[in-house]
């Protein structure tokens, strides 16, 4: 990247929808010319454009999961059983001891807690030393995510995490809304 591409990606950062005009009348660049730009930006997985969703404005919580798993086997089988899951927007590997850190979201404190023990939790998988779960607070700078919402298409009878919505006790007690890839979800995703 060179200086004109930090510009072009900076302003695209405050405001996604400028122009290919504006962005030029930024840089000194013709239209044609950040197109290009952006289109090799583009191609070297260098930037992708996607909508970011308010989790303040849609009334979401979240929480940090941080585990410690027992092996890498157990890395990759978590890995491969949350991959689908719209409730985790992140999850990175560590070089310490928590070898997993998670961002998950949910409609309420109430859906939260549940996620946070019942059988779709991350921290209920197998092969699990020790976990930590921190609800977040307030968000500071943007509280703007990339919520994986396409993934909430509400057709599935079983989530992608093989549980089954009805026979979870956080569900029966309408605690939890249940998963948004589910045709029993009662949630606003």
């Amino acid at each position: 990247m060179d200086e004109i591409d930090q510009k072009i990606i900076s302003n695209l950062q405050l405001d996604g929808r400028a122009t290919l005009k504006e962005l030029g009348e930024l840089t000194g660049y013709t239209s044609m010319g950040i197109k290009k730009r952006l289109e090799s930006l583009q191609e070297r997985e260098i930037i992708k454009v996607s909508a970011l969703l308010n989790m303040e404005s849609l009334n979401l919580t979240g929480a940090i999961v941080m585990i410690e798993v027992e092996s890498s086997e157990a890395m990759n089988n978590i890995l491969e059983r949350f991959r689908n899951c719209p409730r985790v927007i992140h999850i990175l590997t560590t070089l310490s001891g928590y070898n997993l850190i998670a961002l998950v979201i949910a409609e309420n404190q109430d859906t939260l807690e549940s996620i946070s023990v019942e059988k779709c939790s991350l921290r209920g998988s197998k092969g699990i030393r020790r976990s930590e779960f921190y609800p977040l607070g307030k968000i500071h700078y943007s509280p703007f995510l990339c919520i994986r919402e396409y993934l909430a298409h509400k057709r599935t009878k079983i989530t992608p995490c093989n549980v089954d919505c009805k026979s979870c006790q956080g569900y029966q007690s309408k605690k939890c809304v249940g998963c948004p890839t589910t045709l029993y979800y009662k949630g606003s995703l």
